[in-house]
Parts: C-alpha cells; sequence; structure tokens
C-alpha cells in the first residue's frame, strides 16, 4: 500500500539521512520515478523533504526533523534486533513484516542507542537447527497458523512416524511452536492434548465447527505438559556403558536426552574411561552406540551386549562377503 511506502521513505530517510533515490527504489522495490512522486507526496503533506542533485546527492529530510516514538532503553533495543535471526518468520511469510517493524524500531530510537542496535542485528546470529539433526523439508505452516487464529476446529490428514498412510483427526487447535528448527502444532484431540509435526500434516482442513479448548488454559500451558512428557518420558531399559574420554563430549551432546546422570571416571583413577548410565525405550536402541566403534562398550545388561554383538556381526558378514 503507498501508505506504508510512503511510512518506510519517511523512517529511512530519518534514519539514515541523505539516501539516494535508486537504493530507496531498490529497498522498496518500487521505480525510481516512484520514489520523486513519494517525495512530492510526502513533502504535500507538509514533511520538510527534498532532493539533491550531484554525485553525493539524493532524498533527505531538513535538519531536525524526526517523528518522536521514544522510551526504549539500549538493552531493550539490542533485544528487539535479535529477533531478525531467528528464522521462524519466513515459514509465517512475515520476513517483509520483520524488516518493516524493525525499520520504524530503529527510526523510533534515540540517536545514541541506534548503533548498537544495528551492530546487533549484523553481529548475533541465531541458526534454529541442531547440529547433525539433517535437513528439514520446507514446511508451509500457513494452514496451521489460520486454523490457530479462526478458533475452530481443524480436520488434520496426519502421517505418524514409521507409517505411510495418513489418519484423519478432528482437533482442537491451541497454537503453533518452533523448536530447534521443527514446527510443531499442540492441539487437543478428544480433550488430551497432543503434539502434531507439522512436516507430517499432509492436509488441514477447518471444520464450521468452533474450537473446543479446556477452560483456562494457555497455549503456552499445553506446551509445557507436552514438553514434560517427551522430555521426561522414563527409559525402560538401564544402559551401563564405558566411554573413552576422547569420544566424551560427542557422547554427551548425542546423548544428553537419555543420560541419568554426568558420567564418572572408571575406578577410583581418572584413567581413559568413564562410566555413564543411559535410559532408553528398548534394547534395540542400543545398536546406535555401534557409531562409537571401539571408543564406547556397553558393559550391562547382557542382553543389549548380545543385541550390539549381533549387529556388529552381521556388518562384518556383509563386508567380509564383498571381499
Amino acid at each position: 500500500m503507498k501508505s506504508d511506502r510512503l511510512l518506510s521513505v519517511l523512517l529511512l530517510l530519518q534514519t539514515r539521512g541523505t539516501v539516494p533515490a535508486g537504493e530507496l527504489a531498490e529497498r522498496l522495490e518500487v521505480s525510481v520515478r516512484t520514489i520523486y512522486r513519494d517525495v512530492e507526496a510526502l513533502s504535500a503533506a507538509g514533511v520538510p523533504v527534498y532532493a539533491e542533485r550531484g554525485r553525493n546527492g539524493g532524498i533527505a529530510l531538513l535538519p531536525g526533523f524526526r517523528t518522536d516514538v521514544t522510551g526504549l532503553t539500549a538493552d531493550e533495543a539490542r533485544a528487539l534486533f535479535v529477533l531478525a535471526a531467528q528464522g521462524a518468520h519466513a515459514a509465517l511469510g512475515l520476513d517483509a513484516a520483520l524488516a518493516s517493524a524493525l525499520r520504524k524500531v530503529m527510526a523510533a530510537l534515540p540517536a545514541p542507542h541506534r548503533p548498537a542496535a544495528e551492530q546487533t542485528s549484523r553481529r548475533i546470529l541465531v541458526d534454529p537447527v541442531r547440529w547433525m539433526s539433517g535437513p528439514h523439508a520446507a514446511v508451509d505452516v500457513g494452514e496451521l497458523h489460520d486454523a490457530v487464529f479462526a478458533d475452530r476446529r481443524l480436520l488434520l490428514h496426519y502421517r505418524h512416524s514409521g507409517t505411510t498412510t495418513p489418519r484423519v483427526r478432528t482437533v482442537d487447535p491451541y497454537g503453533l511452536v518452533v523448536k530447534a528448527g521443527v514446527w510443531y502444532l499442540i492441539a487437543d484431540l478428544e480433550g488430551a492434548p497432543r503434539l502434531f509435526r507439522a512436516d507430517r500434516v499432509e492436509r488441514a482442513v477447518l471444520t464450521e465447527e468452533p474450537v473446543v479448548r479446556r477452560a483456562g488454559v494457555e497455549p503456552v500451558d499445553v506446551w509445557e505438559e507436552l514438553r514434560r512428557q517427551v522430555e521426561e518420558r522414563p527409559g525402560d531399559v538401564r544402559l551401563r556403558v564405558r566411554v573413552h574420554r576422547s569420544r566424551l563430549d560427542l557422547f554427551v551432546r548425542l546423548h544428553a536426552g537419555v543420560l541419568t546422570g554426568r558420567p564418572e571416571p572408571q575406578g577410583e583413577s581418572a584413567g581413559e574411561w568413564l562410566l555413564a548410565e543411559l535410559a532408553v525405550p528398548e534394547l534395540a536402541w542400543a545398536r546406535s552406540l555401534l557409531s562409537f566403534g571401539p571408543n564406547l562398550e556397553v558393559l550391562s545388561p547382557p542382553e543389549a551386549r548380545r543385541v550390539i554383538a549381533e549387529a556388529a556381526a552381521a556388518v562384518t558378514r556383509l563386508y567380509a562377503g564383498n571381499g
């Protein structure tokens, strides 16, 4: 809209001083001719804006003019500009809106706070995706976003982990959560809280039925309940292992979620090996520890050692068979 563009021109000039017409046109994705028309419109509205010609010319405001919106502290300004690196805005189609909002905030800041805010946006980088988590499929969360705000029940065609055919569920949405780069819908299914990964939603259809939510329950309450269910799920099998010190950091990073405590030195002396206990859902999980090769040994239970020995033997046969 023209009014939004005029405000953007005004805020950019207020923040930057003299700006070439070509740069304004590029940043706002319009022609230079449109920029000059916008300058005329601002001038007609009483804004003291003018154009300087020549090699170092551009569009500028008369010195001393500004639209004052103050009150932010330096730390508040820096905190806001970290938002630019969060990454969640793209999935919601809000990248352009964020850029526009930050321009407005920058223009509203007291002059002494602007350098720190600008440096924060350039030097603080936030990548929400964990190391070695694999690439995430592009997810369009637009339908889920609409459902959350429409206050209507949602017909979800959802494919559970390990299955190829989706099941149809009618859910009552509370909100969306992005965790470690993965989007989730939090909703009630027949009155009980459930977590649905957005990349497993094959189709989402709004129904005409109004949403039914538990009285007094907020999205943050549902998320906290679901998060605890995942993170505090007790392991049915306890594995006692020893890990070589050279691989300790990697071991802890990969398996922090199932470690029952801090790895301790084996025996009285520190040595090169440390003991640890893992609470895992099933014996077959132990196969994943083969990736540490001779730098990790499962000590107990005997059934877990047998699982690993059989898996190692199968790998040996595979490669021996190929010469």
